[in-house]
């Protein structure tokens, strides 16, 4: 006989609970059904990318990468972010697709990170961009579309702290790298690490207030007008030290912030009309955002933000025994037929006193009994499990009362 298996999993990854995985399904269902209500469509792209697709476009993070060679001798990565795939997407498929495009994309990325508070080396990320429009209008559309997410999601208060990288455009990446770390470490922190990078003290202390001096460009003047048209002038400000630190931004950048969560950006966002043109030769404008779902979730969870979520299940079909199966599972067929979430427990030995039991703990908040009174007469008992009290019904009348 083998050994017995030690049951784990890689630090960075984890399992969820069907608590967890129902709030995780409850965040998704309010941003997916957000992304279309904007307009976006869903698309999906493979777990495992060329390793050329990443490197090059990704800056000082490549060391990131869950990359090796796979059985056939080629280099691969794991999907490092959804923006890039999306970009070869669109280079590799230009007759399928219509400009502007509008997509969102909503699956699971890998980093060989440390992992930390909200930070992991699998977590899902949900993206919304814009390709084919210069106009700036783009830009304010999908800012619009971030904060919105988060006000359906219960924020009381999502800021999108904007900026623009061209403000940037006279100091080296090297240095931009530097000061998007200024929330994190500080102007000393920042300082020491221009310093570490050859500026001298008086090199790198100006540098930094120059970018802290600037001010909105005619791009985000534009920007700024339209988020007042929609009505989100509480919703957003400049923030010149703002950089991004992927090298493949080149204009408009933001994050979105909670002011009563204190965890850190909920969502990373930027203009990166460049990209496409390193797998086609052709520039496509692009905008668009990914939300840190895990981020956003820790900070709905500390927040209160969630609604009572235990089961999706609004009703249990209990078997009274093995002789009335047949009245269960013909109750339970009538009952999904009514599109109403049901769950026949499945195992006819065991006394009704413990299916109510079950009922109770996994929060379905309904109870179907069928005894062999009521299946003579053609009813079955419905008990509320919150309130304790029951009543004779048809199935109909079951079925009427659940949908109300």
């Amino acid at each position: 006989m083998s050994d017995t298996i030690k049951p784990q999993i890689l630090k960075g990854f984890r399992d969820f609970f069907p608590e967890e995985a129902m709030k995780r399904q409850y965040a998704i269902g309010i941003i997916r059904s957000t992304f279309e209500l904007y307009g976006f469509s869903p698309i999906e792209t493979p777990a495992i990318e060329y390793l050329e697709v990443f490197t090059g476009n990704i800056g000082e993070d490549e060391k990131l990468f869950y990359n090796f060679e796979d059985s056939g001798g080629r280099k691969v990565a794991l999907r490092y972010d959804q923006t890039v795939p999306t970009c070869r997407f669109i280079a590799q498929y230009p007759d399928r697709i219509t400009m502007p495009f509008k997509r969102y994309q909503i699956q699971t990325v890998w980093r060989a990170e440390k992992p930390q508070k909200g930070r992991y080396r699998e977590f899902l990320q949900c993206d919304a961009d814009i390709f084919g429009v210069e106009d700036r209008l783009a830009d304010a559309e999908t800012i619009a579309l971030t904060i919105d997410i988060y006000k359906k999601l219960g924020f009381k208060k999502p800021v999108a702290i904007i900026n623009d990288r061209d403000l940037y455009k006279d100091i080296p990446y090297k240095a931009i790298v530097s000061i998007d770390k200024l929330e994190k470490i500080g102007e000393e922190g920042v300082l020491a690490e221009l310093s570490k990078k050859g500026y001298s003290p008086q090199e790198a202390k100006s540098l930094l207030e120059t970018v802290k001096g600037n001010q909105p460009n005619d791009n985000l003047k534009k920007i700024f007008s339209y988020l007042d048209d929609y009505g989100m002038g509480e919703n957003y400000r400049f923030k010149p030290t703002l950089a991004r630190s992927f090298s493949y931004s080149t204009g408009t950048i933001w994050e979105i912030v909670a002011e009563e969560f204190d965890g850190g950006s909920l969502a990373g966002c930027e203009r990166y009309d460049g990209l496409i043109s390193r797998f086609s030769g052709k520039n496509v404008p692009a905008v668009g955002f990914a939300i840190g779902f895990d981020r956003t979730i820790l900070a709905m969870e500390e927040l209160g933000l969630f609604p009572d979520i235990k089961t999706k299940t609004k009703v249990l079909v209990t078997v009274f025994g093995q002789e009335l199966v047949k009245n269960s599972l013909s109750a339970a067929l009538f009952i999904r037929t009514n599109f109403i979430n049901c769950e026949l427990y499945s195992d006819p030995k065991v006394k009704l006193e413990k299916q109510l039991k079950y009922a109770n703990k996994n929060g379905i908040p309904y109870v179907i009994i069928i005894g062999p009174e009521e299946a003579k007469n053609g009813q079955v008992i419905l008990k509320d499990m919150s309130t304790g009290k029951q009543k004779s019904l048809t199935l109909l009348e079951v079925a009427k009362l659940l949908k109300d």
